[in-house]
């Protein structure tokens, strides 16, 4: 993985969420097929409010789509489903806490891709207590 000598751009953290999201088991990709990775700069006010913070800078990732499990074959989808990673609030995690930035993008990114399959933030949570 790359040593930064610079604050990762834009074009960094896509990089790491691209090898993150190879990484994952081809099973898995299979399933996610379609689903869009974007990277944005951070979040706008409204749209940390719409998901309880009170500030941009708590949100790392975010999903938006329709959750697998309330999919049905007969639905037209309105537009993609999408996965965005922000990076400023992930930076600033990765400074505060010293993790890898590219297992930081990896977590992040495999967090909001159980939200694809219809995970909630609980259900997550729970599983990584479980270490799994």
């Amino acid at each position: 993985m790359p040593r930064f000598h610079h604050p990762p751009t834009i074009e960094d953290i896509v990089e790491l969420a691209e090898q993150a999201f190879a990484a994952i088991p081809k099973e898995l990709r299979d399933l996610v097929r379609g689903t869009a990775i974007l990277v944005e700069d951070v979040a706008d006010e409204e749209t940390a409010r719409a998901v309880g913070l009170e500030s941009p800078w708590a949100l790392t990732g975010l999903y938006r789509g329709t959750p697998m499990t309330m999919k049905s074959v007969l639905d037209v989808p309105a537009e993609p489903d999408t996965v965005t990673l922000y990076r400023e609030p992930i930076l600033l995690e990765w400074i505060e806490t010293g993790e890898d930035l590219f297992r930081l993008v990896r977590n992040v990114l495999i967090h909001e891709i159980a939200h694809h399959f219809g995970f909630s933030d609980e259900d997550i949570e729970r599983l990584e207590g479980d270490g799994g």
